[in-house]
């Protein structure tokens, strides 16, 4: 290889990687989020410099690749195959980015306009064909610029992203594009779009205090199990009386409604197979004792195991199963509803294409375990009911389980009724991160996963202005409200007054659960955006096959026509 193609490569590589560091720090933990707004104008400089197409694309996915695989290293404590084939798929888009890139400036179409589009397009097409993986989004780097995530109730976090990625362009444009009049005139575009998105946002927060009222105290209670020490079940009793430990502080505390994390009950609460259990099974031992805590004059939500029950030969055996949470009410009832968990994960909850033989068996080695463990999807967006003792109020939630609240489609379904009014007055989200974390020497060390996981939740309570209480195992659990600030502080708990220092440790905190009666364009509506530039970057990529096709066959029509007057003329 040449000095010359060496640095050439050299070239690629380091803008590619520069643009992937300034991604990676503007996310939390680091949080250096005005990175964001310049992150990948190296990404766009490179993509029009003089070099083959396919060392650029190279490149790019390479860059691309070690990206993803850094960004979330915390798969692999679930599946370290799963991980790697996950990065090399999902790196893929960075490729298809700059060939976009590409074919927009041969088009003339300037980047203040292709940039946001294309980069919106290719975050939405994240874990395509896998139920999606709505993770690391540039909107997500600026969940603290609070006037700014204000357009999610209209665009969702894509018109963040949108609007993130056209100062990109900008900026990039400014660099490649000498003539005054063409970068005043992109200027001029971008500014009416950065200042209509912060006036507007100003003027929701301003706004506010007309449609948002106090709602019951509500409380979290947050564990810290890693899943290796979960998944033994050696420690299932000793679980459950933390839960109930840290569960009284919160009733203490006046907590109207308390919340336990996802399947940190272990055990199965469906009342059709603890009627088939005997007399001091421990399934029904957790379930009486439950019972018994809520007469104390409060609603408890508690995540545990779910399934329905057949036999088989004389045993009783699971003919569904699924990741539930069940309310306890203050009378010492099941209430009739449950949740169980509609988004699984791939590889943690399904296998996806699992119905093709050879490719379940492969499936099954990226897994954590050596079977198929594949639970079912709920079917129902349940809507919870509750009327605190001693009031005549009924307040209304729903619950998210684990990723759900990272889909942005979950919370939207959520939030109106069939005539498209809002029909919940907050959502309430529970997961287990303890899968991310390590356990070294009885100590819990987090991941970024976990602060990241919170950051991606704000856009939730913006896009339906809706307070979503989070109660997490290992972290992080706390109160979103309507504008999506993740709340520090708490009226009473011990959990580390900033939120984000809620990792790793246990603890409880409870609240007052603020009430929004805004509906929003967004609920009703939805990712018309995130779909709409995904439709963008496929008509691009069809756009440019086509154009090689034709321009082969054209090619190959000129070279035959010439060979025929060749032959006419006597010519060799």
């Amino acid at each position: 290889m040449s000095i010359q193609n060496t640095k050439g490569i050299l070239r690629l590589l380091t803008a590619f990687a520069a643009t992937a560091v300034m991604l990676t720090l503007a996310q939390q933990p680091i949080g250096w989020w005005p990175l964001a707004w310049v992150a990948y104008v190296p990404f766009v400089l490179v993509c029009f410099c003089d070099t083959k197409p396919f060392k650029l694309y190279l490149a790019a996915f390479i860059v691309s690749t070690c990206y993803w695989l850094g960004n979330i290293y915390w798969m692999s404590f679930v599946t370290v195959v799963g991980w790697i084939a996950f990065c090399l798929y999902t790196a893929l888009l960075w490729p298809i980015l700059a060939l976009s890139l590409r074919w927009c400036r041969t088009k003339r179409i300037p980047l203040v306009i292709a940039l946001p589009i294309l980069v919106v397009g290719i975050e939405q097409m994240q874990g395509l064909f896998l139920g999606g993986f709505y993770w690391n989004y540039l909107a997500h780097s600026q969940f603290t610029n609070t006037a700014l995530i204000q357009i999610a109730d209209i665009f969702g976090a894509a018109g963040v992203s949108f609007v993130v990625a056209m100062v990109n362009g900008l900026v990039a444009e400014m660099l490649l594009v000498r003539r005054p009049w063409f970068v005043v005139r992109n200027v001029i575009i971008a500014g009416i779009v950065l200042v209509g998105t912060l006036g507007y946002g100003q003027w929701r927060i301003n706004q506010s205090d007309k449609f948002v009222t106090p709602g019951p105290m509500i409380a979290a209670v947050q564990t810290n199990i890693p899943i290796s020490v979960k998944k033994s079940f050696a420690a299932e009793e000793q679980i459950f009386d933390e839960l109930l430990g840290q569960s009284n502080q919160c009733i203490s505390a006046g907590a109207k409604l308390v919340v336990w994390p996802e399947t940190m009950v272990q055990a199965i609460l469906n009342q059709q197979v603890l009627r088939l259990l005997v007399d001091g099974h421990s399934y029904k031992l957790f379930d009486e004792t439950i019972r018994e805590h809520a007469k104390k004059g409060v609603f408890v939500l508690a995540g545990a195991y779910d399934g329905t029950p057949r036999y088989d030969t004389g045993n009783i055996r699971l003919a569904q199963k699924f990741n539930s949470a069940f309310l306890y009410k203050p009378d010492g009832s099941q209430a009739p509803q449950k949740y169980s968990k509609i988004h699984l994960v791939p590889f943690g909850e399904m296998l996806p294409f699992s119905n093709i033989p050879l490719v379940r068996k492969l499936l099954i080695k990226m897994s954590p375990y050596d079977f198929d463990y594949t639970i079912d999807p709920g079917t129902e967006y349940t809507v919870f009911e509750m009327q605190p003792p001693g009031t005549n109020r009924t307040y209304t939630f729903s619950v998210m389980i684990c990723y759900e609240d990272a889909v942005p489609f979950m919370a939207r379904k959520f939030a109106l009724d069939e005539r498209g009014n809002k029909q919940i007055n907050w959502l309430v989200n529970i997961s287990n991160d303890g899968w991310f974390v390590r356990f070294e020497n009885g100590k819990v060390l987090p991941a970024t996963e976990l602060s990241q996981h919170a950051a991606i939740c704000a856009f939730r309570a913006v896009e339906n202005r809706l307070a979503v209480l989070r109660s997490v195992n290992t972290g992080i659990s706390c109160m979103v409200d309507t504008l999506g600030r993740i709340k520090d502080g708490y009226a009473a708990g011990n959990l580390p007054r900033k939120a984000f220092d809620r990792q790793g440790v246990v603890g409880w905190f409870a609240d007052i659960v603020p009430i929004d009666t805004r509906t929003t364009f967004f609920s009703k509506h939805g990712q018309w955006l995130d779909f709409a530039c995904q439709l963008s970057v496929i008509v691009i990529i069809i756009a440019q096959i086509a154009e090689r096709f034709f321009l082969k066959r054209r090619t190959k029509g000129k070279k035959g026509s010439k060979i025929n007057d060749d032959k006419t003329f006597g010519k060799k």
